[in-house]
């Protein structure tokens, strides 16, 4: 602990200093805590209409705690599930999920080589940092949606968006000791908004970014025409299948 003596000029000095000792505090503290609770959070989502259907682009910024960083050095491969669904609104009954799109990927760290590597399917790819093999798994690009009908650019659909930690894919062990835990509870939440889907002809796109009055439809080559930010909300859980 700081302590000062009322005396003399070192009074002031050491004043000075334990302000300087607090600002410094304030100023490190919550980059100190977001790090120690680690987080997933969505920064853009773009739908965009192709020949073979619909496929959409993500961004996210994901953040890992201590106590996963440390599960990866150990040799536990952490599993991350990004998802979008399709939804359209049935006033008679529940609302019927249309198309989605569901990938999972691996992260691990292998102590050998000193690098992580991130797969999905039999595609993998290594990376010299964990910072780097982040930013990868934020991006995502040219995600395919498959649907379970004809979609219609006329008509309006909710789109739901998520990316999260699979626990269910952990060790059995690691399961047990998730339960009731936060720091193993990774995930950005069930985002949902309204919106009418691109069409192909007009090669159109329809997206949303985090962030107030950021969110709309925009067509390429056009300036993109905002609508207000609450139509973006999250919400618990997804439609009926």
């Amino acid at each position: 602990m700081l302590s000062c003596l009322k005396s003399d000029a070192s009074h002031v000095f050491c004043r000075l200093r334990l302000t300087l000792v607090a600002l410094l505090a304030m100023i490190l503290l919550p980059a100190t805590s977001a790090h120690a609770e680690g987080g997933i959070q969505v920064k853009s989502v773009v739908v965009e209409a192709t020949e073979e259907g619909y496929q959409f682009d993500a961004d996210f910024e994901i953040t890992l705690n201590h106590k996963l960083e440390h599960a990866l050095e150990k040799g536990i491969v952490l599993y991350f599930v990004t998802e979008l669904n399709l939804v359209s609104s049935r006033w008679y009954w529940l609302d019927e999920r249309v198309a989605q799109s569901r990938v999972r990927e691996g992260l691990s760290y292998y102590a050998l080589t000193r690098q992580y590597r991130l797969s999905r399917g039999t595609f993998s790819q290594n990376f010299g940092t964990l910072k780097e093999a982040l930013q990868a798994l934020s991006r995502v690009r040219d995600r395919p949606i498959t649907s379970s009908t004809e979609l219609r650019p006329d008509m309006e659909y909710a789109v739901e968006v998520r990316m999260r930690l699979d626990i269910a894919a952990l060790p059995k062990p690691f399961q047990v000791e998730t339960l009731g835990s936060r720091d193993w509870d990774l995930s950005t939440g069930m985002l949902r908004w309204n919106t009418r889907l691109p069409s192909s002809k007009e090669s159109q796109k329809s997206a949303v970014e985090s962030g107030p009055n950021k969110i709309g439809t925009s067509i390429r080559y056009t300036t993109k025409v905002s609508v207000p930010a609450p139509s973006l909300s999250a919400v618990p859980g997804s439609a009926a299948p």
